[in-house]
């Protein structure tokens, strides 16, 4: 996801969003007029090459402004970024949610980039609004304590550390004073919320207490689980209608060899088992999943038993990633699948993940969907269903509002009907 406003451009993660809304409260001074703060990713090959562009773009159209990179690619590799010509500093993921970074910018060095594992304490920053969002994102945690062999994001976040509780409530009573209607929970691994805390509160409990809390919140949505750190907590959430039945499970494969090489802590029935007991609770249910194609070691007959789980468990929302070697990451040393393949099963999973939604989006026609409005533009409304289902009508809604669509067709990817 990238979203570009004002001097700051934010690339990958829902975190990245929310922190840069941390960024824009810090920088509200003309000065910085003349700067654009990439905001970066690092999570594959490709994320660090959309950097890369993005640095190059900045400096071909404002040719007489200051190159800032931060986030997380700036934090992996800042020597990577300083000795680019067009980048004039570099900032880690601790110092850019500071202050007294952006207020001493040009007193500083160029590079200020500290070891992101030293850091134990987390922002507490409360943000007002998310500029040219109709959903709100709340940073819940940051950093994972997990080693998986494929990931290099520990080493731009750190180790887990979680957001109180109270602190947590308070963003979202003022995101909801503020007219937002949809909040979502995010972090780097939100399945590990509250281990660093006192009383250990996990997750679904930080659920119950948000839901209990702040009544005036209409819809609460959850970025990516993982299927291994489900508690009991979690299935009595399911009766709940503002928690939205969207789930988005790290599920990267569905072979069990590879996911021990993975060092994940699930396995294929793990996953069927989660989705089949959510669904007996909360039949409209949609599930998503994040999935890597051709991660060292996999033979045909592991890929194919990924196919065979995005069928099973009738996953929707597919997020395909072709492996890419992270540096310094165990993976990296492992026997590689040739890229031609890993393009190959790649391109085969998008077009089962395309099938897939096609199938859901047709199975949508003659029901009700509760949009939240993203967009108005030439007499139609855009927005997201409780699914994260795009739909479109034909009229004019503020942005921001839920309001109760039924479906009449589908066009491409896209829900369509009217409001009722």
């Amino acid at each position: 996801m990238k979203k570009e406003s004002s001097n700051i451009i934010n690339l990958g993660c829902r975190l990245n969003i929310f922190e840069g809304e941390v960024i824009k409260s810090h920088i509200k001074n003309n000065k910085f007029k003349n700067y654009i703060i990439i905001n970066s990713c690092a999570v594959t090959e490709e994320a660090e090459k959309k950097v890369n562009y993005e640095i190059r773009k900045s400096k071909r159209n404002f040719p007489n402004k200051k190159i800032v990179v931060t986030g997380c690619a700036a934090q992996i590799n800042p020597e990577k970024y300083m000795n680019l010509v067009e980048v004039d500093y570099v900032i880690g993921n601790k110092e850019k949610l500071l202050s007294t970074t952006w207020t001493n910018l040009e007193k500083n060095e160029s590079t200020q980039v500290k070891d992101i594992f030293n850091e134990n304490n987390i922002s507490n920053n409360i943000i007002q609004k998310f500029e040219g969002k109709s959903r709100a994102y709340v940073e819940i945690q940051q950093g994972c304590d997990h080693r998986c062999t494929f990931c290099i994001i520990p080493f731009g976040r750190g180790n887990n550390r979680s957001v109180p509780v109270g602190v947590i409530s308070e963003r979202i009573k003022t995101l909801v004073a503020n007219g937002y209607n949809e909040v979502v929970l995010t972090g780097v691994d939100i399945t590990d919320y509250g281990k660093d805390l006192p009383g250990n509160p996990n997750l679904f409990q930080l659920v119950k207490r948000i839901l209990n809390l702040i009544p005036e919140l209409k819809q609460l949505r959850l970025s990516s689980l993982d299927c291994a750190e489900i508690t009991n907590d979690f299935w009595p959430l399911l009766e709940d209608r503002r928690l939205m039945p969207h789930f988005h499970l790290s599920l990267q494969s569905g072979n069990d060899l590879i996911l021990k090489r993975m060092k994940r802590r699930h396995n294929h029935k793990h996953v069927i088992n989660f989705c089949k007991k959510v669904r007996l609770i909360r039949k409209d249910v949609v599930f998503g999943a994040d999935i890597i194609a051709g991660f060292p070691t996999e033979t045909e007959k592991m890929f194919q038993d990924t196919i065979k789980i995005i069928k099973d468990c009738n996953l929707t929302h597919l997020h395909i990633f072709p492996y890419s070697v992270r540096k310094n990451t165990p993976a990296a040393l492992m026997p590689q699948v040739p890229k031609n393949i890993i393009k190959k099963r790649a391109s085969i999973l998008r077009d089962i993940g395309n099938e897939q939604m096609q199938k859901y989006l047709k199975s949508q026609i003659g029901n009700s969907a509760m949009m939240l409005v993203e967009q108005v533009k030439e007499n139609f409304t855009y927005g997201k269903s409780q699914h994260f289902t795009k739909i479109k009508i034909k009229k004019n809604i503020k942005e921001g509002k839920i309001v109760k669509c039924m479906i009449t067709n589908v066009s491409q990817d896209v829900l369509c009907g009217y409001a009722v």
